[in-house]
């Protein structure tokens, strides 16, 4: 069967109206409602059941649009990944990024990139790794870099480690916290925390470590994950942030920022698993290789350096 007429039979179970099925293709619906029945006709099956205004799949038809659409989906790939080895170019690079790398390793990796295709739009996303998942399941951005500590290792995904990030729990000079000499997590409850979306089993094993009931998230006064913004709270109030050295590298040189060594933050908490992920069996174009790529040897640098 033609693609043109799956692309038909999907948009119209999409639509449910041969009208708007038909306006969406730019085709009379006479014209559509042919295309509809040619391909019922060479299936030899309805695939949908007419009404006065709407076309509803039959189970042929849901079972029909199902793989209709997985072919439709791995044929716009196979186009696109042609186009982009002939061509060598493309015209954007569209990915998220978690609060941590955007601040750290993102900036750099990105004017690289700009040198390398000036040509190039780059447009980026700042989100938590969740959000950034479901953005890349959808294709709309070819990666993410953030904590993949939560992605699915099912296959779907190809994760491509940057090495661990280590934080902490930080406060601005002059914080009553700081008239002690040491801390546990229980006494930061009292202050607020701020913190970018934590992860379910990372804000459960916090509350459970501040002594809070079994099951219960560990409660953020401030969820943000622009760290610029909670950088800010935390240097114009008590509440304490959880962030990194990088992060807050002029602030801790100054003396206006700084980190409690907590007696009881346990160790696998402190760290983040960061990562580019990416979808399995897909072709990056070649800006966003050399994105990635860049992203590569910069935290390599980075923990060279460290």
């Amino acid at each position: 069967m033609e693609l043109r007429r799956l692309q038909h039979v999907v948009v119209l179970a999409e639509e449910g109206n041969f009208r708007r099925a038909a306006e969406r293709v730019h085709l009379s619906q006479p014209a559509f409602s042919r295309s509809i029945q040619a391909a019922e006709a060479e299936l030899g099956l309805p695939l949908f059941d007419r009404g006065p205004i709407e076309a509803r799949c039959t189970p042929a038809g849901k079972f029909f649009v199902e793989r209709a659409r997985a072919l439709l989906l791995q044929n716009g790939r196979l186009e696109r990944d042609m186009s982009m080895f002939r061509d060598r170019e493309v015209g954007e690079v569209t990915f998220g990024t978690g609060p941590f790398p955007a601040a750290t390793l993102v900036p750099a990796a990105m004017a690289q990139v700009r040198k390398r295709y000036p040509h190039v739009t780059v447009r980026v996303q700042l989100g938590n790794a969740q959000e950034l998942l479901d953005c890349v399941r959808r294709e709309e951005h070819e990666f993410f870099v953030a904590n993949a500590r939560r992605v699915p290792r099912s296959g779907e995904f190809h994760i491509r480690s940057l090495g661990r990030i280590r934080g902490g729990f930080y406060v601005r000079a002059g914080h009553p916290l700081l008239e002690r000499k040491s801390w546990q997590m229980k006494d930061l409850l009292p202050c607020g925390i701020g913190s970018g979306k934590l992860p379910d089993d990372v804000s459960l094993q916090l509350a459970k470590s501040m002594g809070l009931a079994e099951g219960t998230r560990v409660p953020l006064s401030v969820e943000c994950d622009d760290v610029h913004i909670l950088k800010r709270v935390a240097l114009d109030s008590d509440t304490a942030i959880i962030a990194t050295d990088d992060l807050l590298d002029s602030e801790l040189r100054e003396g206006r920022m700084v980190l409690l060594h907590v007696r009881d933050f346990a160790p696998d908490l402190s760290h983040s698993q960061v990562g580019i992920v990416s979808l399995s069996g897909r072709t990056p174009s070649p800006a966003a290789a050399y994105f990635m790529e860049s992203l590569i040897q910069l935290a390599k640098d980075q923990a060279g350096s460290s």
